[in-house]
């Protein structure tokens, strides 16, 4: 049987190391020069730590993916051959891309480098996917518009091509993500094609008719408007021995903007789902789809893989991600004291909440009955980015790598 890949996104070095620990085999990752996060602030991949990042997925013995897959302008084309020269030096796994120029100046800048072509080159029928393949990629991440018949297809007819498919995360609303929606409504200060998306789609909107200026009119029967455009969450778990059984080579999630307790939570599980399928395990799905839930989301749906999305594919109330328990905090350190683990706070905890420590392996549930300062001073609540001691299970392992989350 096939022994697909588990890709999660690096946002930033702590969330790529999370990932992989928690069950990735790869992360795909981009600084802001020419990938589609280029608007993210604080904390992220940048060409000063991409070596570093580099270097721990290799010590790991995993994989690493570089973006390079803006739609190229004649300004980004003058400066590209610098920068991919640097990325030559770090020896990634891969470099993605979506423009034919810029695959040409990669083969160029940095020979050898294995090419994946983005979902952005939205391909979606295998003449394509051989002509891609001639061209020089070895992989290529297939347009989301895809359903298994299709996608199954693709990889009977060009057998020797690496297929990408997204498994879980937000969904553009655009065709494999081309959007220029933004562009417009920002007059070109957020292009997005370019890492400058400000996502549109998830605005509210009402009808404005020309000759009432001012009189703001309702789109459907709801009195706070709605967000016609805002899909839900794409989740394929339900499909996973499927795409398992086209010999689907590589499960991407998308989610670099996403949190550490969102990357760390989605790897685990599905870590979990395809490894129980790979050695024939039984497993109940509504379980690990109930854990994906306590992770940001819009809501899930399955997208293309079956039939067209209907309006049950979309919310039209609201934008905002959806969670089912608040992530509350990480540890800071590979062991126990004393029945205590040093912990950074994420999200305000307090006496007698019941939480969960998850690790990559294992689940625990327990309550807070210590919060306990450095110092050795007890406290009531613990706030964000507080670093204190709390009580943990006697049984916890992996401490260096565990999380802790409230319960409702």
């Amino acid at each position: 049987m096939n022994k697909p890949e588990l890709l999660l996104p690096a946002g930033n070095i702590e969330k790529m190391t999370y990932a992989l620990h928690y069950g990735a085999d790869a992360v795909y990752l981009g600084t802001k020069d020419f990938s589609l996060r280029n608007t993210v602030q604080g904390n992220t991949i940048t060409r000063e730590n991409l070596p570093d990042a580099v270097k721990i997925v290799h010590e790991l013995n995993k994989k690493v993916y570089i973006t390079v897959n803006i739609f190229a302008h004649n300004n980004d084309i003058d400066t590209l051959p610098e920068f991919l020269e640097f990325l030559y030096d770090q020896k990634p796994d891969a470099i993605i891309f979506s423009d034919t120029g810029v695959g040409s100046l990669i083969k160029k800048y940095a020979p050898g480098i294995p090419l994946h072509l983005s979902t952005q080159a939205n391909t979606t029928n295998y003449e394509s996917a051989r002509a891609w393949h001639d061209f020089g990629v070895s992989r290529i991440i297939l347009a989301r518009e895809l359903s298994l018949k299709e996608i199954s297809k693709i990889k009977e007819k060009v057998p020797s091509l690496e297929l990408e498919v997204f498994i879980h995360g937000s969904l553009c609303i655009s065709y494999s993500g081309r959007c220029i929606l933004s562009d417009y409504m920002t007059e070109n200060q957020r292009k997005s094609n370019q890492g400058g998306c400000a996502q549109p789609c998830r605005w509210k909107y009402h009808l404005l008719e020309e000759t009432r200026p001012g009189q703001y009119f309702q789109i459907t029967e709801d009195e706070r408007g709605t967000y016609i455009m805002n899909s839900k969450d794409l989740c394929l778990a339900e499909y996973i021995p499927e795409l398992i059984n086209i010999n689907v080579d590589s499960f991407k999630v998308e989610g670099r903007t996403k949190s550490l307790y969102y990357v760390s939570v989605v790897s685990r599980t599905y870590r979990e789902i395809i490894d129980k399928i790979l050695t024939n395990q039984k497993y109940d799905i509504s379980t690990y789809i109930a854990e994906l839930k306590t992770a940001g989301n819009r809501g899930f749906t399955t997208n293309f893989i079956n039939e067209k999305p209907q309006y049950i594919d979309y919310d039209y109330t609201t934008s905002k991600g959806k969670a089912g328990l608040t992530f509350a905090g990480t540890s800071l350190s590979d062991k126990m004291e004393n029945g205590k683990l040093f912990t950074r706070i994420r999200n305000q905890l307090k006496i007698n909440d019941n939480v969960e420590w998850i690790t990559p392996k294992n689940t625990y549930t327990d309550q807070i009955k210590l919060i306990e300062t450095p110092e050795g001073h007890r406290k009531q609540v613990a706030n964000t980015n507080d670093q204190v001691y709390l009580n943990v299970p006697e049984d916890l392992d992996n401490c260096k790598w565990a999380i802790v989350r409230i319960k409702g």
